[in-house]
């Protein structure tokens, strides 16, 4: 019995930490308003290591649609600027010599349409994370060879467990597509 709960306990803390994955996830996409987050993605190349941007320069937000990247090397400014241009955040970034400028336009009704079709991509992906640790944990109670009542009611258990982690993921992209489609 102690074998079952341990691997309970362990389903459970993955399908966790698959949730706050995507949550990270999603501070990427931008809204209305101006976050460092939407640097998290971005990486340079620098001395031949990836390097994240926000630990290259101080990120500073002016206004609410400006982030303001200020390099700690000056001479990284063109790698963040080519990073950020080959991101996916459709943002042109402006240099003024010391640093760097991205004015986040006015969303489109067309842009955050799209937006939200991401997020529900992305809401999939981790819908199918947490359903392949559902079948990894069934597996795991399979192997345990527990008399047949024990065994049905551990699988109910996660199955319950799942539901109600597949919920918090559809009530967490809720707010986020109800984020994004506020003007």
């Amino acid at each position: 019995m102690e074998e079952l709960e341990m691997a309970l306990l362990e389903g459970e803390e993955k399908m966790d930490n698959s949730i706050a994955g995507y949550e990270k996830e999603l501070t990427t996409v931008r809204t209305g308003r101006a976050s460092a987050n939407l640097l998290d993605s971005i990486s340079i190349d620098y001395y031949g290591v990836p390097t994240p941007v926000k630990q290259l320069s101080s990120i500073s937000i002016p206004e609410a649609n400006q982030i303001y990247i200020k390099p700690y090397d000056k001479s990284s400014i063109k790698l963040i600027e080519s990073a950020i241009l080959a991101s996916p955040l459709g943002l042109t970034p402006q240099s003024d010599g010391n640093g760097i400028r991205l004015i986040l336009p006015k969303m489109t009704e067309e842009r955050r349409r799209e937006l939200v079709k991401l997020v529900g991509k992305m809401e999939e992906t981790a819908k199918v994370h947490i359903r392949n640790i559902r079948r990894d944990m069934n597996d795991e109670i399979k192997k345990l060879e527990l008399p047949e009542d024990d065994e049905k009611s551990a699988l109910d258990d996660i199955q319950k467990l799942t539901d109600s982690k597949i919920s918090k993921i559809e009530d967490i992209t809720k707010k986020k597509n109800e984020d994004l489609m506020t003007i």
